[in-house]
């Protein structure tokens, strides 16, 4: 019994959680992997905090940034949901033309 409500709960958690993302797609691009990718952490959903990437910095230029994205992963959310949102990792992610 114990290990069915252990299941319920578990298959629960992974049925509510998703992922999240934001993209700023700059100008058009075909590439698939990113330039730069880096877990960031944020605290209590990121509540008055920042972390920044410098895109014309990883691409050379800002003629080269085709887009920037966050993205919630699903280890991420996992994480987020374990610690009741307290540590919420979001990875950052810079495609260049």
């Amino acid at each position: 019994m114990k290990k069915l409500i252990v299941s319920a709960v578990l298959g629960s958690v992974v049925l509510a959680s998703g992922c999240a993302s934001q993209t700023a797609l700059i100008q058009p691009t075909n590439q698939v992997v990113p330039t730069y990718s880096k877990s960031q952490t944020f605290f209590i959903q990121g509540i008055g905090q920042e972390q920044t990437v410098d895109a014309a910095q990883v691409c050379n230029g800002g003629e080269n940034v085709a887009k920037v994205e966050t993205i919630q992963q699903p280890l991420e959310v996992a994480l987020s949901v374990v610690t009741f949102g307290i540590y919420t990792p979001r990875t950052a992610k810079v495609f260049c033309r």
